[in-house]
């Protein structure tokens, strides 16, 4: 996995933001963060591909434990929440499989942001951070039974998961409300695949 990859970002645009972190990573020695730093890229490039993504034309940041990404102007936001999260979810059922569990947060949101000298800016990232950061978030993947905990933004559940284009069911999300530095964030929280349960192939 490449330190960073970044396409270029053009001004400000609204884009989908979709950001992963691993739990328990600081907790590792640092031969243990490389290999799971190394299962993380495989796990992110294989839900990807077989999404029907090239994560090669996403922007970027790569963090030790995790990755904040930008998706293209033409992601389709609904199939990418069904179908992305589900191979991300798969992925990690067969690492468990194999003996090499990984355990992670997914957060999503659209929004308008655009690139900085040290980073993105704007509110999108924010809003996706503090998600996949929030306690509640964290709490639940801690309780949960499955290695995968998905939290999107209030907007991204009312303007595309209330569709239920590609099968996304609503009934597998529950709403949260934080609040982090004096602002107030609401999203809602789904312990896995956004669909039901995964289908074996």
């Amino acid at each position: 996995m490449k330190l960073d990859t970044v396409t270029p970002l053009d001004g400000l645009v609204y884009r989908l933001v979709v950001a992963v972190d691993v739990e328990g990573y600081s907790k590792l020695d640092a031969l243990d963060q490389s290999l799971v730093q190394s299962r993380l890229g495989e796990v992110l490039d294989v839900a990807a591909h077989n999404a029907g993504l090239d994560r090669s034309q996403w922007y970027r940041q790569v963090r030790g434990d995790g990755e904040l990404a930008v998706l293209p102007a033409d992601a389709d936001t609904a199939s990418v929440l069904a179908h992305f999260t589900e191979e991300v979810a798969r992925a990690l059922r067969d690492l468990r499989a194999a003996g090499t569990p990984l355990r992670m947060r997914l957060a999503m949101h659209c929004g308008t942001l655009t690139a900085g000298q040290f980073g993105l800016v704007g509110h999108a990232p924010i809003v996706t951070c503090r998600l996949l950061d929030s306690k509640v978030v964290r709490k639940a993947l801690a309780l949960g039974e499955g290695d995968l905990v998905l939290v999107i933004s209030e907007r991204l559940f009312d303007d595309v998961v209330r569709t239920r284009f590609h099968e996304l069911d609503p009934s597998r999300f529950r709403p949260t409300r934080f609040s982090v530095k004096g602002a107030s964030y609401a999203g809602y929280v789904c312990p896995g695949a956004p669909r039901g349960e995964l289908v074996e192939s």
